[in-house]
């Protein structure tokens, strides 16, 4: 996916990155020793070589001047701390940070260098896994999120924006709805609902967010494409970069793109039934993902219309639930 965010730099430029990371050392002779990595809709990432045979991904911020929603702020910073504190897990498959770097001399914005993980994108190859080999790999899935979200916090909302913070759930989520209502103003972007009408039916369900009072660490955005997987087990979770200090239930395994009623994901994890105010509270979770989805499209100007299509009838969606229940 092509966005206005990708920072993609020179090869002379990546070479005093890899330098400057890596004692002096230099990339591999030939083209191949610098691979673009092109799955990803925000950063720029390459799949390096380098001269002694180590094999490292390069994953480079937008440039400081780059039009961004507010919860984007400090984005890469989040990430590197959140797999550097859930290293601590054996059972979480996070590669290692190796070098992290915002100064921005060398480049326009932070970048980082990372363990790159053995195995495949399961996005790329679930359709061909035997079907016992994907609920095995589901179950796996739910029960790394488990773990990721047994890290407790001492704040609700995100580590890079100090305004999208409070000392409670509704507080925070609250804040974070409108962050992304007021990223909309910005770009006069119109929904098929009046901002007014979206507002209403959040409210109508806030309540329910009352019940959350500890606030945990929450991925967020752990779908399929960050996911590898190799001999037929996860071996790596990457993208942490818009964690936030929330609720389990805001988890992309409890989001409908994983099919209708109960998956694999959700028996993994442990959690196969939901109570009214549990279904509430991720209906607005599913809104909030929804509105995101849509907003973002008019700051990155993606090359194709399917994520803006796609996120309108998914607004659609779930407003319907939100206005009848």
């Amino acid at each position: 996916m092509e966005s206005k965010t990708k920072n993609k730099q020179t090869r002379t430029q990546i070479e005093a990155m890899v330098a400057r990371a890596f004692g002096g050392m230099r990339l591999a002779v030939g083209e191949d020793a610098l691979v673009e990595l092109k799955d990803g809709w925000f950063n720029a990432a390459y799949s390096l070589r380098l001269a002694d045979g180590r094999h490292v991904v390069l994953k480079i911020a937008p440039p400081q001047d780059a039009e961004l929603m507010q919860y984007e702020q400090n984005i890469m910073a989040t990430e590197v701390a959140a797999m550097r504190m859930v290293q601590q897990n054996p059972a979480i498959p996070v590669p290692q940070i190796y070098f992290f770097d915002d100064t921005h001399d060398l480049c326009d914005a932070a970048y980082f260098f990372m363990e790159k993980m053995r195995g495949d994108s399961l996005a790329h190859v679930k359709a061909d896994l035997p079907e016992a080999t994907k609920t095995a790999v589901n179950h796996q899935i739910g029960q790394i999120i488990r773990q990721i979200n047994q890290f407790p916090g001492t704040y609700f909302g995100y580590d890079g924006n100090p305004a999208l913070r409070a000392d409670t759930w509704p507080a925070a989520f609250l804040k974070i709805v409108e962050s992304v209502l007021a990223d909309a103003v910005r770009k006069e972007v119109r929904f098929d609902f009046g901002y007014d009408e979206l507002r209403a039916a959040i409210h109508k369900h806030a309540p329910a967010l009352e019940a959350i009072t500890t606030p945990c660490l929450v991925h967020w955005d752990a779908w399929n494409p960050n996911f590898f997987v190799k001999d037929g087990r996860i071996s790596g979770i990457i993208d942490f970069e818009r964690a936030l200090w929330a609720e389990p239930l805001m988890e992309a395994q409890f989001r409908p793109f994983h099919g209708d009623g109960i998956t694999d994901q959700m028996r993994g994890y442990g959690k196969t039934s939901f109570t009214f105010a549990e279904a509430q509270r991720s209906h607005l979770y599913t809104l909030h993902l929804a509105l995101v989805m849509h907003v973002e499209c008019f700051y990155r100007n993606y090359d194709t219309d399917d994520i803006f299509t796609f996120s309108r009838q998914f607004i659609a969606d779930t407003m319907a639930w939100l206005q009848a229940n």
